[in-house]
C-alpha cells in the first residue's frame, strides 16, 4: 500500500467510525463534528443535554467503537464564562473549598479546582451532570494540594497558557494515531540503557511501523555534572544509546515513562531539545514530579558550576507534549498498540506498562521499577495482566543475598538508631530521595514519634530540600495512596503536615549549632541536594550519624561511605573543596527502599497472571540480572535471559 492509497483508505475509514458515531446519537442531540483529539474522539453537539442526561449513550458508542469518547457542546452553545463561573458556584457546596475556576474555550471545558473534589462531583457525579447540563461546559475536577506546592501551579498554569498549542498538538497526535497502517509481521526490542546496570534506562520497541520507547533517563552521578551528550567520553554512560540504535528522534510514535525517577525519564527533554515533538504518556502525578525533578536537575547542574544537557524551556516543550493516563485506562498510542498502566507500588504515581501490539499479535509487561511488598504509602505491585507473552523486570536486588529485613525489625532498628544517636547527644541525618522515601519515612518517624511510646523523643525533626514540595504533591493524588493513608488527607490530617516535622528556613549552619535533633533531607545517596550540606557539618563528630534508609549506586558517595571511607573531599560554604574526616557514625537499615527484594521479584514473577513465557531482566547490577534471570528460569521453567545494552531481541 503506498501513501496515497493508505491517506485514502484512513479517511475512508474514519469518515465510515464518524457516521457509525452519529447514527448512535440522539437526532435531538445536533450532532456538529467529530475530531480526534490525542487519543480520544471528542464529538461536539449543539444539545448535548440530551447525551448528558442518559449516561448509557456514551458507554454504548464508547464500548462499540472501542475508544474513549468525549461528548463536549459546540462552542456556539456554552455559556458566557463569568456567567457560568456564577451558575458553577451556586451548583458547588460551599465545604468543597472551591480555589480556582478556570475556562478552556478551545476544549469548551472548566476546571474546577477544589479542596474536596468529592463534593463537586456530587453523588453519581450528580453536580458535574448538573454543571454541564446548565452551562454547556464540560467540568474537570482537580484536587487542590493540602500543602502549597509551586509545582502543581506552574504545570496547571502552563496547560491553560498553551491552550492553543495543546489543541493542534493533540488533533495532529489523533490523526498519527488513527493513520491505517498495513499490519506489521515482527516485534522487536532494543536495550538502550538500564541493562545488566542501574541508570539510563530505556527500552525501543518496534514493529515495521511503530517506533516508541520506555523510559528515557539518565545515570545519577555524570548526570549530576551536566556533562555533554555529544562527547566520546566515559561519561557518555550516562545516557541512553540513542544514537547506537540508528534511530532517528523524528521517527518515533511516543515517548512511555513508568514513573518521575531521573533514570527514567531525566533524558526525555534532551529528546525535545533535539527536534522530538511527538507525545510522552505518563500518569498525572509523574508529570507534576517529572517537572519538579528536571527542573530541580537544571538548578543543581548551573549551581555546581556544570552546563545542564538542557535548559527549563526544554522541560517546558516536555511537559506540553505529554499526555496524561490513569491506571487501568487503555489508551492507543499509535494505531495497531495499545497502552495500559497499572499499580508500580514504587513511588507516587509510578506505573508497569502493559502493550497490546496488533490484533492480539503480542502483549508485553514492563515494571519499570516495582514493589511487590508492604509499605506505608502503597498497595504492591499489580500482578493480574489480560495477556502476558513477555515480561520485562526490573532487578535492582536481584542477587541471591539481597533480601530486606521483616520491615517490622526495620522501623524497630532505625528507631533504634536514631534514639542511641539522640541519647548521646548527637543529630541524626537521613538523606532520602525527595519523592517516594522521602515520604515512607516521614510516615514512620509520624508513626513513632508522635504517639506515646519508647520511641517518643523530644528533638525536632527537620525537612530540607525538595521534601516538602514532593510531599505536597501526594497530597493532590491520594486516589493513588494505600487507602489508610487516603482517608487521612482526605479528612484533613495529613501526616506529612505534622505538627513534629519542622521546615528548615535560614541558614542550615545555625540549625547545627543547637542541639540534638533528626533532619530528613533530600539526596537520597549524597550526591547532590540538601543532604551533602548537612553531611558536611557533621561528619567530623563522632556523635552523630549518618542513616542510609535507600538504595545507593556503585559509584556513589553513600555506597563509598558504606564500604569505610573515612575521608572525603566535599565543597565548603564558599564552594571550595576541602577534605572532610569521616568522624560519624555510618549506619544502613535496609527494609525501606520502593524496590523489590530478592524474595519479591522472585514472587512477582510467579504470581503474574497469565503466566509470561519469556522473561528479561533489567535495571540491576550486571551479577544481579543475570542471577536473578538463572532463578526465575529455572523456577518458573521458561525462557528468561539477562539482555546487554545494545541487544535487540526478536520477540515476534
Amino acid at each position: 500500500m503506498d501513501e496515497k492509497e493508505a491517506k485514502e483508505r484512513s479517511k475512508e475509514q474514519l469518515d465510515q467510525l464518524f457516521d457509525k458515531i452519529k447514527e448512535m446519537l440522539p437526532s435531538e442531540a445536533e450532532f456538529v463534528k467529530a475530531e480526534f483529539e490525542g487519543p480520544d474522539i471528542v464529538i461536539y453537539l449543539k444539545n448535548a443535554k440530551a447525551v448528558y442526561q442518559d449516561d448509557a449513550i456514551v458507554r454504548g458508542i464508547a464500548s462499540s467503537i472501542k475508544k474513549k469518547l468525549v461528548i463536549r457542546s459546540d462552542e456556539s452553545h456554552l455559556m458566557d464564562p463569568e456567567k457560568a463561573k456564577e451558575t458553577i458556584k451556586s451548583l458547588i457546596p460551599p465545604e468543597a473549598v472551591v480555589s480556582n475556576i478556570r475556562f478552556m474555550p478551545r476544549f469548551s471545558e472548566v476546571y474546577i479546582e477544589a479542596l474536596k473534589p468529592g463534593l463537586v462531583i456530587g453523588k453519581g457525579g450528580s453536580t458535574l451532570k448538573s454543571i454541564s447540563i446548565q452551562t454547556g461546559w464540560c467540568p474537570k475536577v482537580l484536587r487542590t494540594p493540602t500543602m502549597n506546592s509551586d509545582t502543581i501551579s506552574g504545570v496547571r498554569q502552563l496547560m491553560f497558557n498553551e491552550e492553543d498549542f495543546r489543541k493542534k498538538f493533540l488533533t495532529n497526535v489523533g490523526k498519527d494515531i488513527n493513520k491505517v497502517i498495513a499490519k506489521s509481521e515482527w516485534l522487536k526490542a532494543t536495550a538502550l540503557g538500564g541493562f545488566r546496570e542501574v541508570g539510563r534506562s530505556s527500552l525501543l520497541l518496534e514493529t515495521p511501523n511503530s517506533k516508541i520507547i520506555i523510559d528515557c533517563g539518565l545515570s545519577p552521578e555524570p548526570a549530576i555534572r551536566g556533562v555533554d551528550a555529544n562527547t566520546n567520553s566515559d561519561q557518555n554512560k550516562a545516557f541512553p544509546y540513542l544514537d547506537s540504535a540508528n534511530l532517528s528522534i523524528n521517527e518515533l510514535n511516543a515517548v512511555i515513562i513508568t514513573h518521575s525517577h531521573m533514570d527514567h525519564m531525566g533524558f526525555i527533554p534532551y529528546l525535545f531539545k533535539y527536534g522530538y515533538d511527538g507525545p510522552v504518556y505518563c500518569t498525572p502525578p509523574t508529570r507534576d514530579l517529572a517537572a519538579l525533578l528536571l527542573k530541580d536537575y537544571v538548578r543543581l547542574v548551573i549551581r555546581s558550576g556544570g552546563t545542564p544537557l538542557y535548559e527549563e524551556k526544554d522541560v517546558r516543550k516536555m511537559l506540553m507534549h505529554t499526555i496524561t493516563r490513569e491506571y487501568t485506562e487503555v489508551t492507543n498510542i499509535t494505531d495497531e498498540i495499545k497502552l495500559t498502566y497499572h499499580n508500580a507500588g514504587h513511588i507516587l504515581g509510578s506505573g508497569t506498562v502493559h502493550l497490546h501490539v496488533g490484533e492480539g499479535m503480542y502483549n508485553l509487561v514492563h515494571t519499570g521499577d516495582m514493589k511487590y511488598g508492604f509499605t506505608r504509602l502503597f498497595d504492591s505491585a499489580n500482578v493480574r495482566y489480560p495477556r502476558v507473552d513477555s515480561l520485562f523486570t526490573e532487578s535492582t536486588y536481584g542477587g541471591s543475598q539481597d533480601i530486606n529485613p521483616n520491615r517490622h525489625d526495620s522501623e524497630r532498628q532505625l528507631m533504634e538508631t536514631i534514639k542511641r544517636t539522640i541519647q548521646n547527644g548527637g543529630k541524626v541525618l537521613i538523606p532520602v530521595f525527595a519523592v517516594g522515601r522521602a515520604q515512607e519515612i516521614q510516615l514512620v518517624l509520624e508513626s513513632y514519634l508522635a504517639n506515646e511510646g519508647p520511641y517518643k523523643l523530644d528533638v525536632p525533626v527537620f525537612l530540607d530540600g525538595m521534601i516538602l514540595e514532593a510531599s505536597a504533591i501526594h497530597t493532590a493524588y491520594p486516589e493513588y495512596l494505600k487507602e489508610s493513608l487516603r482517608n487521612r488527607i482526605l479528612n484533613n490530617r495529613s501526616p506529612f503536615e505534622s505538627e513534629i516535622f519542622e521546615v528548615i528556613k535560614g541558614e542550615r549552619a545555625e540549625l547545627m549549632e543547637k542541639g540534638p535533633s533528626i533532619v530528613v533531607a533530600s539526596g537520597g545517596m549524597l550526591n547532590g541536594g540538601a543532604s551533602v550540606d548537612y553531611f558536611r557539618m557533621l561528619a567530623d563528630d563522632p556523635k552523630n550519624a549518618v542513616i542510609f534508609v535507600g538504595y545507593n549506586s556503585a559509584n556513589s558517595l553513600g555506597r563509598r561511605l558504606q564500604n569505610g571511607l573515612r575521608e572525603v573531599v566535599l565543597p565548603d560554604q564558599d564552594g571550595k573543596l576541602v577534605p572532610t574526616k569521616v568522624n560519624l557514625g555510618v549506619h544502613t537499615v535496609e527494609g525501606f527502599s520502593g524496590h523489590s527484594d530478592r524474595r519479591q521479584l522472585v514472587s512477582f514473577a510467579e504470581n503474574i497472571r497469565p503466566k509470561p513465557k519469556t522473561v528479561f531482566t533489567m535495571h540491576g547490577e550486571e551479577q544481579k540480572c543475570e542471577d536473578l534471570a538463572r532463578t526465575i528460569g529455572r523456577m518458573m521453567h521458561v525462557d528468561a535471559r539477562a539482555p546487554m545494552n545494545l541487544d535487540t531481541i526478536r520477540l515476534k
